[in-house]
């Protein structure tokens, strides 16, 4: 009977120790099931997050490839062509994202790098070009030179009018093409090829007049108080500065509009002043001009432009070498004003003008008791440095066919004179103006002594129009009768 209560007593402790285990264990997988649910929460945010970043990652990924494909397709492209032409932009970054990053700083790295291989570049083979252009325009300048020695001879040797002409017309197609030569040659750093001696600054006006097309729109005033020279060593590179710039004016304006040249003083130095009445030169074209003739930089032939304007730079580059300047501005006129301003010291001189007479083709200073020759010593008042080799008017039929004379160059009075004077003119020969052979003391007093006084300008123009109407008389009779002296020919 007691065993009963025992057996029952162990089967509820049994029992009971197994609730306890069994809550125990479902405690224990509570615990384990929030741990294994907070475990795969975790993962699954490491999951969501690594997503996110290898997202990001790849974005970036393919954002520095666009950006390295913007460099070599747009940014790189456009880097070449500005240098070139400073106008052009050269854009940034495409994604602002990289501003201030090492992308951004390595791919500054390569613009910078391939900017300076770029220059030098540049730089080696356009030295190359001018070093091979320098060459070849100075073996083509000295022979120019001698085609125009040549020219020069045969015309005293011969006297016959047409051949006389025709020599005319070849030396002045000669010196256009030596003046191309001769800038491109002083662009690519070559000498000027001549050296002068000491001349009057209104005689290397004139010469540098005469070796244009359109000589005859050219009208010149001479200001100057005293007879002013330029040194030897700045005569062919003021002349060729002056050259271009009325070069200029005439090209830019309309063939019949004149260009003006005044000759001024002032108290440290001498300005020529070339006004034309053109198309002008608008802000930018007028920086950029200065730019080339304050000579500050060196120049690259692929700076000038295709075909290459060689003017400005050719005289920027003298302007550098020998102190005188130059400035262009808009002209009161409408068109454009060139100064070139020559320094007193160490540039200009004072030549003694009985010693030295000036040229009778140089416009003579506007100073009290000297007779203003004006610009021309044509009785129409106008301005030509041909006036040595005057155009037959329209009443010759024959001569009104041919075309205006060539002008005879002035500035080849600047030159020594040449050993062998040349021969006195014969009948029926083209007047011709020659600088007055070196002569002793004693010989210039007595010459002094003896000349005629100075002439007036209608006594001037007036032996000239006798002349013109002699030259052309004896033109027309040539056409149909062996040459004969003409009998309204005067002498002068």
């Amino acid at each position: 009977m007691t065993s009963i209560p025992e057996a029952l007593l162990w089967c509820l402790s049994a029992g009971t120790a197994a609730a306890v285990v069994l809550a125990a264990l479902s405690i224990r997988a509570r615990g384990q099931r929030a741990d294994l649910r907070s475990r795969l929460t975790n993962a699954e945010e490491q999951n969501s997050a690594t997503l996110h970043s290898n997202t990001e990652l790849t974005a970036r990924l393919r954002a520095t490839e666009a950006e390295i494909r913007h460099l070599a397709e747009t940014r790189l492209p456009d880097l070449t062509t500005a240098l070139a032409h400073p106008h052009v932009p050269v854009p940034g970054l495409l994604d602002t994202r990289f501003a201030g990053t090492d992308a951004d700083r390595a791919l500054s790295a390569v613009l910078e790098q391939v900017s300076d291989a770029i220059i030098k570049e540049r730089a080696r083979v356009d030295a190359a070009a001018q070093s091979t252009l320098r060459g070849a325009t100075t073996t083509i300048q000295a022979l120019l030179y001698r085609l125009q020695t040549a020219l020069q001879e045969m015309q005293h040797r011969y006297d016959d009018p047409d051949i006389a002409q025709d020599l005319l017309n070849a030396d002045f197609l000669n010196e256009q093409a030596l003046r191309r030569v001769q800038a491109t040659g002083v662009v690519c750093g070559a000498w000027p090829g001549l050296t002068r001696e000491d001349s009057y600054l209104a005689e290397l006006v004139v010469g540098a007049t005469s070796r244009l097309r359109g000589y005859d729109r050219v009208q010149i005033s001479n200001q100057l108080r005293d007879p002013i020279a330029v040194v030897a060593r700045a005569v062919e590179p003021v002349a060729i500065v002056v050259t271009e710039l009325l070069a200029n004016a005439l090209h830019h304006s309309h063939r019949e509009l004149p260009v003006t040249i005044t000759l001024q003083q002032g108290n440290r130095g001498a300005s020529v002043l070339v006004d034309d009445y053109g198309v002008g030169m608008h802000d930018d074209e007028i920086k950029a001009a200065m730019e080339l003739l304050a000579g500050d930089e060196d120049v690259l032939l692929t700076q000038l432009g295709d075909p290459p304007r060689s003017g400005f730079a050719a005289a920027g580059q003298l302007v550098r070498q020998y102190g005188f300047g130059v400035h262009v501005e808009p002209s009161p006129y409408g068109g454009v004003r060139a100064v070139v301003y020559i320094p007193g010291d160490p540039l200009l001189t004072v030549l003694d003008e009985s010693a030295q007479p000036m040229s009778v083709m140089a416009p003579m200073p506007h100073r009290s008791g000297v007779p203003d020759r004006s610009a021309s010593v044509l009785p129409t008042g106008t301005a030509s440095p041909a006036a040595a080799a005057p155009a037959p008017s329209a009443s010759a039929a024959p001569a009104a066919q041919a075309p205006a004379p060539a002008p005879q160059r002035d500035d080849r009075s600047e030159a020594a004179p040449p050993a062998q004077a040349p021969p006195v003119q014969k009948e029926g020969e083209l007047p011709r103006r020659r600088r007055r052979k070196p002569v002793s003391e004693s010989e210039e007093s007595a010459e002094r002594t003896a000349s005629p006084p100075l002439r007036s300008p209608e006594e001037t123009g007036s032996r000239w129009a006798a002349l013109q109407r002699g030259t052309e008389s004896g033109r027309a009779a040539v056409q149909s009768e062996p040459p004969r002296s003409p009998e309204g020919n005067a002498q002068s």
